[in-house]
């Protein structure tokens, strides 16, 4: 087991206070409430929106432990960080009346930055960040996310999501770190380091929130909030290694998952919740539920014969704080099933240990004001440029027939397409309100994509488009002005969504996408296809038409500068895709398949492997070298190999390390991502990268499903290269 470690100074605290709590006390910090409920109706006074009856009630009543999200105020949903700190302190002094002075913590949705204050940085979404494969950036976003929240007078961030990408259609799919196991796992711990540092206590850092334990990511069907059927052993090997990880990096909140697996929803499944989550993980933090689920168990999932019988299967099951949200009927409920005895004491205060625990470990009883200043801490000029440099790494150049890019700054271009002049479908959901795409509230200083294409060149530049996403485009005109220039930049790609408004029927452009795209391309001028969007939808037959393509994904902010300085070549392309981008709607192999998925008629055969990423110059590998020709079981493998810039311009590339074990008693994927490295080359320039694989980057779950190391042959992949060892008993 590989239990966190625990502070005997903070154990014995929370020991102190609980011993004063009444039961009363106890089920209140169990309690989170959504912020409308101690708010005036639609918050009509912007400037504090709290209704003082209401939050005084909340918390000296209830004696709620938490509160989470924005107040729906007249002028946005994304608060100004004076308003926060302003809101948030009347939270902090709310609670220093209280009997006991437990603090509130008060959570966010700060999913790629402080995704509601107004003019936060905001990075690219996790797909982009993962497509990076640069872990130092990942640790940045992680510095950079708290650092904003804290400044906001926020406590908590509801992120990341730890559950793998592996389904295409699911709508949350861009919150993951894509298909791969060791990759998101690496750029998921990476983004928990820079946001927890060594001391989460600091007045520049937070607790991070594991998303959604566990299996979330998977559902058969695609659509949010629905089954997940994962065997055991799929589930140790591809589901759970991300949470471990997160637990390692020193996580200690995690939020359950909203749907089912098995038919066991995740809020009443005592085997994840407590034996495998608990007992096999070693986790000691608290577990909060997510939005309504635990009364899901009644309304929806109709395992429960009454809310009151749901509450108790998930408090048993092993949730210790439920995201109720709009009331207090968790607590009433809670409280009359420990008075009945039908809950015991001992549970809740397990529960409540553990929320205590995190409490005084990220200093909320020290800190009575917000300790980050706004000035130096918000915006700055670095953090900045570092979410930059992630959007300009995260976008994946996938096409460059006849070196078609970069461009002239002289070429004239006509930009169209649905996706060519929004901030809002580079950024996604969770971005200024839920769904993302309320385009009137996005900062006006920051450049669409069109909007960069016109700063950026002299060449005569057309726009022929809508407004919004919505609106039609006048194909007929699109034709008539594409014959008037040298280049055609079709953008496409979808809305931004979130959730269950995001759940698809197919992956397929719309229509009327294809017809644009069809009627350009017959007019034989070059297309460069620009993609903007949370999921890979099916782009096959205009991709390969057209002359370049450049799948951009949801770059965040500075997404438009990025692609942009991508097309004239101002910045060398350097992302890899983080999932592999399906040929059609029901050709879904992933990368890491079973040879029997690439035996006789079955391939793999994706319209973009799981990986791929062009530049404008070219690398090679050589020189693999392995330290050991042969270790025993346990051991690490040592290997090195040369990586060269044989191209003309200076760029980055990443190198990735895979294994495969040649034979085992369960069949093993082709190859699988064991590790990486980004490196930056001038032209000509060689450099010589040592990887080190521990003795688990050869193990997996055997047939009794434990994880095991089967001596015998392993092949390393690197490149062009490979070699081959044996681990030996």
């Amino acid at each position: 087991m590989n239990a966190q470690s625990l502070d005997p100074a903070i154990e014995a605290k929370v020991h102190d206070l609980l011993s004063q709590m009444t039961l009363e006390e106890k089920v209140g910090q169990m309690t989170q409430i959504d912020v409308s409920v101690v708010t005036v109706p639609q918050a009509q006074d912007s400037e504090q929106p709290f209704d003082i009856a209401k939050l005084e009630q909340a918390i000296l009543q209830y004696h709620i432990g938490s509160i989470l999200n924005a107040p729906a105020t007249p002028d946005n949903k994304a608060q100004p960080i004076e308003r926060w700190r302003s809101m948030t302190q009347l939270v902090r002094d709310t609670a220093a009346k209280s009997r006991l002075k437990i603090p509130v913590i008060y959570g966010i949705d700060a999913i790629h930055g402080a995704t509601y204050t107004q003019d936060a940085v905001l990075f690219p979404q996790a797909i982009n960040m993962a497509a990076t494969f640069n872990r130092d950036l990942s640790f940045k976003e992680g510095e950079i996310a708290a650092r904003e929240v804290k400044a906001s007078g926020l406590d908590w961030n509801f992120s990341p999501v730890m559950d793998i990408g592996r389904q295409p259609l699911w709508p949350r799919l861009w919150e993951t770190y894509g298909e791969d196991v060791y990759l998101a796992s690496s750029l998921g711990t990476a983004f928990i380091e820079g946001h927890q540092g060594g001391d989460y206590s600091a007045a520049d850092k937070a607790p991070a929130c594991l998303k959604h334990y566990v299996g979330y990511s998977f559902p058969i069907n695609g659509k949010d909030r629905t089954p997940a059927w994962i065997g055991e052993r799929m589930l140790r090997e591809y589901f759970l290694p991300g949470f471990e990880a997160g637990i390692k990096a020193g996580a200690m909140t995690i939020m359950v998952n909203s749907a089912e697996v098995d038919g066991i929803p995740g809020h009443a499944n005592y085997q994840y919740l407590t034996t495998i989550l608990r007992g096999e993980l070693g986790f000691t933090g608290f577990t909060v539920s997510d939005w309504e689920d635990i009364v899901r168990l009644y309304t929806r999932d109709k395992m429960a014969a009454s809310p009151r019988e749901a509450v108790k299967i998930a408090v048993m099951a092993g949730v210790d704080m439920s995201m109720v949200p709009f009331n207090f009927s968790f607590y009433d409920l809670l409280l009359d099933l420990v008075r009945s005895g039908e809950v015991p004491v001992a549970r809740i205060d397990e529960a409540v240990t553990r929320i205590l625990r995190v409490k005084f470990a990220s200093g909320l009883f020290d800190r009575q004001q917000p300790d980050l200043p706004v000035k130096g801490n918000f915006v700055t000029a670095e953090a900045n440029a570092i979410n930059r440099q992630a959007a300009e790494e995260s976008i994946v150049l996938a096409k460059n027939h006849n070196n078609l890019l970069p461009l002239s700054k002289t070429t004239n271009i006509l930009v169209t397409g649905p996706t060519a002049n929004l901030l809002s479908v580079m950024n996604g959901g969770w971005t200024i309100t839920w769904q993302g795409d309320q385009e009137q509230f996005y900062p006006q200083q920051k450049l669409t994509l069109l909007e960069a294409i016109r700063q950026k060149t002299k060449g005569k530049v057309t726009y022929v488009g809508g407004q919004r996403y919505q609106d039609e485009i006048n194909i007929e005109q699109a034709v008539t002005e594409a014959q008037k220039h040298d280049v055609v930049v079709l953008a496409l790609g979808e809305n931004t969504y979130t959730e269950t408004l995001g759940n698809l029927e197919t992956l397929n452009l719309p229509f009327p996408q294809h017809q644009l795209a069809r009627a350009l391309f017959a007019t034989g001028k070059p297309v460069i296809l620009v993609t903007f969007g949370g999921r890979p939808r099916i782009i096959t037959e205009i991709a390969e038409q057209a002359q370049a393509v450049v799948l951009g994904f949801l770059p965040g902010m500075e997404g438009g500068v990025a692609m942009a300085d991508i097309l004239f070549g101002d910045v060398n392309p350097s992302a890899k895709l983080p999932v592999s981008y399906p040929r059609n709607t029901n050709d879904i192999v992933l990368y890491d398949h079973k040879p029997i998925e690439a035996y006789e008629t079955n391939q793999y055969r994706p319209l973009y492997p799981f990986a791929h990423g062009l530049s404008y110059t070219q690398f090679s590998s050589s020189g693999l070298q392995l330290e050991q020709s042969r270790i025993k079981r346990g051991e690490a493998l040592h290997l090195s190999v040369d990586v060269t810039n044989t191209g003309k311009r200076r760029g980055k590339e990443a190198v990735l390390v895979y294994l495969h074990d040649v034979a085992a008693s369960v069949t093993r994927p082709l190859k699988q991502l064991k590790a990486f490295q980004k490196v930056d080359l001038k032209p000509g320039e060689t450099q010589t990268l040592h990887f080190e694989l521990p003795a688990e980057a050869m193990s997996f779950i055997g047939v009794d499903m434990q994880r095991i190391i089967e001596p015998g042959e392993f092949k390393v992949m690197v490149g062009n290269q490979s070699a081959v060892f044996t681990v030996t008993e």
